[in-house]
């Protein structure tokens, strides 16, 4: 006998969660996110990419990113990509396959075990809550960056502590697409300490953050 759906879930891992949360989004996901394309695009700019220079996406969802990562690195560069959804994942493959990038290398893994071909000189955490609050995740994509290598995040935060009720509006917001959707205080934390010189501002009223900052190449 099947379990109820929300029985179902307790046992089900993180990403077994994600996956199945983001198979249900997947379909709309590129018009949803294009509310925030603005501040993925802010984020990417604080990579300050180069050409011939090689980036990583984290989570790279369905690929929205990859044209201004791309642009970003130039012909000469190199753009590294990964996303532990399936349904994600096929519709990344399908932007790659139009517009026909060489350059781009992207694999359908999980953050806490995914091999990188090369080096990154720079990463983008671009609403990648769940990763982000999971350290042997964080570790294990840093670990193959190069020292010094720049780092740009965006997500979903609480609203400061005493605006009380609000809250509930940011984890309603986050609840349909990730397991961790109650860890908002400081979801940029866990890479924040492997990091030099690294800043955050409130962004969407209180409601999201972008944050930036450079791999020390040591372990905290």
């Amino acid at each position: 006998m099947a379990l109820p759906v929300h029985e179902a879930n307790l046992y089900m891992t993180d990403n077994e969660l994600s996956i199945q949360r983001y198979r249900k989004k997947a379909a709309g996901y590129d018009a949803s996110a294009a509310f925030t394309m603005p501040l993925r695009q802010r984020t990417i700019s604080l990579l300050q990419l180069q050409p011939g220079q090689t980036v990583l996406d984290v989570g790279a969802g369905t690929g929205l990113s990859y044209q201004l990562l791309c642009e970003g690195v130039g012909e000469q560069g190199r753009v590294l990509a990964f996303e532990q959804s399936p349904d994600m994942f096929a519709f990344a493959q399908q932007r790659i396959l139009q517009e026909d990038w060489s350059n781009v290398w992207h694999v359908n893994a999980p953050a806490e075990t995914v091999k990188l071909p090369a080096m990154p000189d720079a990463v983008l955490f671009n609403y990648t809550h769940d990763i982000c609050r999971t350290p042997v995740a964080v570790a294990n994509i840093l670990r193959q960056l190069k020292p010094g290598a720049r780092i740009a995040m965006a997500g979903m935060k609480f609203f400061p502590w005493w605006t009380g009720p609000l809250n509930l509006l940011a984890w309603l917001k986050n609840r349909p697409y990730n397991a961790r959707a109650a860890d908002l205080w400081e979801p940029w934390s866990i890479v924040a300490s492997y990091c030099e010189g690294f800043e955050w501002h409130s962004t969407q009223w209180g409601m999201g953050y972008i944050a930036s900052g450079c791999y020390k190449g040591t372990t905290p």
